[in-house]
């Protein structure tokens, strides 16, 4: 694509890049559900394999500021391929690990390669057309919310029939596959600057400060998935407390919030028809609404419903932030949703220790009750960015 051509994006390529999404953000996820069956390959060092979810989501981080930023600086189909070919590398260490520090060392790889996940989403939104933008951006996000929910439970089924190493080398597999795909399919993406690589993470801090549409649409996103997490930290221990459920059924839980995979595209579309601004203070509405549905409706019935109803919420506003901060910047794109995805990140990881605490200290209700404040909070956030924009409107 040259730089005066029109953005296009066929029906075909958005999928396959859905597609690419969800494999490659599941790496991060197969380890949780079978870090008991690695520890027993391990049984001298299990505290160790106990850290490796950890391991991946701080090289996930990492990749976040450190490689996502590159996008903007090199031709990204080159990028993107280079990528998934380390992260293949990263899983075949992973999978030959002789010993715990080595899975653990080879698990942040894992974790920073599969950040391309995030090269993947800008340059979708660049292809497409403005008027087409935010549907283009909920079918790619639905293929990363499919590898977010489906993955932990693909990888426990694969792990207890044929062992944790051959998830990975299945894993390696896809990871070649959907590289090789990709480097067939995608057009090239000229640089969108020629800033140095340190120059890149300096304007990190510069576009945080000085755009505000970022910045409101980052707070928003961090405080609806602190409220997404407070539910999956705690939903085994609640279910085994309260309902005499394992961990199996608590799998389950994530093919029904795959549901919400279903509001993607229809969220999308909506935003391009009434703004994406409307789309957010509806999401941020039915995150509040789905922990009034926990808090009250006390069966696994009411928690079905909450599940749905949360998932509806937490997609609905991921893809209408992503729609606000892919318009900002053309030329910085990656660097923005750099900075929005670390964001969200720490939101995530801020809402899964503040559960686990409000768990420990009272239960259930101290869960529902966090997790309708940190909704309540977005929604603050995003009506008073309503109302600021309104104010200089009329103002102009």
């Amino acid at each position: 694509m040259n730089k005066n051509s029109t953005p296009s994006i066929s029906p075909g390529l958005t999928i396959i890049m859905a597609i690419a999404c969800g494999l490659s953000v599941g790496n991060i996820y197969y380890n949780q559900p079978m870090l008991g069956i690695m520890g027993d390959s391990f049984p001298d060092h299990r505290s160790l394999v106990g850290f490796v979810p950890t391991a991946t989501q701080l090289g996930y981080a990492l990749g976040l500021l450190l490689v996502v930023p590159l996008g903007d600086r090199f031709e990204r189909r080159r990028l993107i391929v280079i990528q998934f070919a380390v992260l293949a590398l990263s899983l075949a260490a992973v999978a030959l690990a002789p010993d715990a520090w080595s899975v653990v060392i080879a698990s942040v790889f894992v974790g920073l390669t599969s950040s391309v996940v995030q090269q993947i989403l800008p340059f979708a939104a660049e292809l497409s057309a403005p008027h087409r933008r935010g549907a283009t951006i909920g079918i790619v996000m639905s293929g990363l919310l499919c590898g977010i929910l489906l993955g932990r439970a693909f990888a426990g089924v694969v792990a207890v029939h044929f062992g944790w190493r051959a998830m990975f080398w299945l894993g390696l597999m896809l990871a070649i596959l959907v590289g090789t795909v990709l480097a067939c399919v995608l057009p090239k993406s000229p640089p969108k600057t020629r800033a140095s690589y340190g120059e890149l993470l300096l304007s990190l801090a510069t576009l945080w400060r000085e755009v505000p549409q970022l910045r409101r649409a980052t707070m928003i996103q961090a405080c609806v998935f602190a409220s997404f997490s407070c539910l999956w930290t705690t939903l085994a221990l609640h279910l085994d407390a309260n309902y005499h459920l394992g961990a199996d059924v608590a799998g389950m839980f994530g093919i029904i919030g795959a549901v919400g995979v279903l509001f993607a595209p229809f969220a999308g579309k909506i935003a391009d028809r009434r703004g994406p601004h409307f789309v957010i203070g509806l999401a941020g509405a039915t995150v509040t609404l789905s922990w009034l549905v926990f808090g009250v409706w006390g069966s696994v019935a009411g928690l079905v419903a909450g599940v749905v109803l949360l998932d509806f919420g937490v997609q609905g506003s991921q893809v209408s932030n992503q729609h606000v901060i892919q318009a900002l910047s053309p030329e910085a794109r990656n660097r923005l949703n750099a900075t929005f995805m670390s964001g969200t990140f720490l939101g995530a990881a801020a809402g899964s220790a503040a559960a686990s605490l409000a768990w420990e200290f009272a239960g259930w209700n101290a869960v529902c009750a966090l997790g309708a404040v940190f909704a309540a909070f977005a929604l603050g956030v995003h009506a008073t960015g309503v109302r600021t924009a309104s104010r200089r409107s009329r103002r102009a």
